[in-house]
């Protein structure tokens, strides 16, 4: 399945159908010094030194350019000589996601595909929009209806980021097990905290005017939604799902497998039996990171569906000791359950009071217990650290309010640096710490 997955398309299902449609102008068309392209971020609407961040060198602001020259790498030669590929950056495996990869009658004249993840990847082929989304009379929505991708409607960014980080159906954007196993990094994903190490600009009063202000506290609730969402969908699909006669391990939890075994005489138990998944023990256990994050989401901000998910995500777990085919009968009610949420959590009014109830409820009860893994858990340290710097921008709390409690916050990142130190109960000390420390700032 593997290799079929690998080779299956070559490019999206999105792109096939609109081969006629608009062509992908490449870097080069947005790097001019009277747009993009400056070297100092001075201009009058936007930086205009756009190009200069996407291209850092030595920061996470910097990793889309980095995305292609990776392919070329020792750690991307060995995985993709290891997988039979052929050179990593001709693989449409690899380019899927570490390019703006399209088809040659898509592509502009300046369009270069080692260019890595450029600027159309995100928002969208440019031909349209290109000469017209500067000038008066433009508007944002008369970009958009040009072709621009409204990056502000958080489900429309969640699926633009999550066809790479996570995977997609529409071909060479899915990272199986068996990348894995050849040396590929195990795929996280966070929208609020992916969204703001990739900001290249200001979110100043013409910003706002135009577009809006960005609410942290709804992109990391809808950001967990769509993730669960796009989960369950490629799971339910038999090409993704599965792999010969196993499972596709991809969609597990990879340290309920990866430990220290010992068969000695005297067994010493490395797992913690977790109240969210009643699943027989032994069982590999579904990655359930956001699942977990989504619960949380739904209690503090739709708790009128957050039973019906709880159940759904219960039922999911239970599940996989049944059988394949209930297994994806469930994954489809948890994605009904989870696009639902989506909505309702987009459409949503958000207070100053949010981010501090989404620390509550991740914090407490009935949600500690649920962090017995190493991925769930540093997906939780994540959205406390969200919440808190939602706070400081908002102006909640001060920022020597804020850098009061850091040291609280590094703790329970200390926590989760590696899958080799992560004790669950360590974690869940530090976690409930930081939390407490956050909740005396209200």
């Amino acid at each position: 399945m593997a290799l079929a997955v690998f080779f299956f398309g070559g490019f999206s299902e999105a792109d096939a159908q609109s081969s006629s449609g608009a062509r992908y102008e490449g870097v080069a068309t947005c790097a001019g010094s009277t747009c993009h392209g400056r070297a100092e971020g001075n201009g009058e609407i936007v930086r205009q030194d756009e190009i200069a961040t996407w291209q850092e060198p030595s920061s996470a602001s910097g990793s889309h350019s980095r995305a292609y020259a990776v392919l070329a790498s020792p750690r991307g030669k060995q995985i993709a000589a290891s997988l039979g590929l052929g050179a990593a950056t001709s693989a449409p495996a690899c380019l899927g996601c570490h390019a703006t990869y399209v088809p040659e009658t898509k592509r502009g004249p300046r369009f270069l595909t080692a260019d890595g993840v450029g600027c159309e990847t995100c928002h969208g082929p440019s031909s349209n929009w290109l000469a017209v989304h500067y000038a008066a009379p433009a508007t944002h929505a008369s970009n958009v209806a040009a072709g621009l991708t409204p990056l502000k409607n958080p489900q429309v960014r969640a699926k633009i980021c999550l066809d790479c980080h996570y995977g997609s159906a529409d071909g060479n954007q899915f990272v199986t097990h068996s990348m894995m196993a050849a040396g590929h990094p195990r795929v996280t994903f966070e929208l609020d905290l992916f969204s703001a190490l990739q900001q290249h600009h200001d979110e100043d009063g013409d910003y706002v005017a135009r577009k809006g202000r960005t609410d942290s506290v709804r992109l990391w609730a809808v950001g967990q939604a769509e993730a669960v969402r796009r989960s369950t969908d490629l799971f339910s699909r038999e090409a993704y799902g599965t792999e010969g006669v196993f499972p596709e391990y991809y969609f597990y939890d990879c340290h309920s497998c990866h430990r220290n075994i010992s068969d000695g005489p005297k067994r010493k138990l490395t797992f913690e039996t977790n109240p969210g998944r009643p699943i027989p023990f032994g069982l590999a256990p579904y990655n359930d990171e956001n699942i977990i994050m989504l619960s949380a989401a739904a209690r503090t901000f739709a708790p009128g569906r957050a039973v019906a998910f709880d159940a759904a995500s219960k039922n999911f777990h239970r599940a996989m000791g049944q059988g394949r085919s209930q297994a994806v009968a469930a994954a489809k009610k948890l994605r009904s359950e989870s696009a639902a949420l989506s909505s309702a959590l987009a459409q949503r009014g958000y207070s100053g009071g949010d981010a501090f109830a989404v620390v509550r409820v991740i914090a407490n009860t009935a949600t500690a217990p649920r962090f017995t893994d190493y991925a769930g858990s540093a997906q939780a340290v994540m959205a406390v650290d969200t919440m808190l710097n939602a706070m400081v921008r908002d102006g909640t709390i001060t920022v020597g309010a804020a850098a009061g409690i850091r040291a609280n916050i590094n703790r329970a990142y200390a926590a989760v640096r590696s899958p080799e130190t992560y004790r669950p109960a360590a974690f869940r000390a530090s976690l409930g710490q930081a939390a407490r420390s956050i909740g005396a700032l209200r």
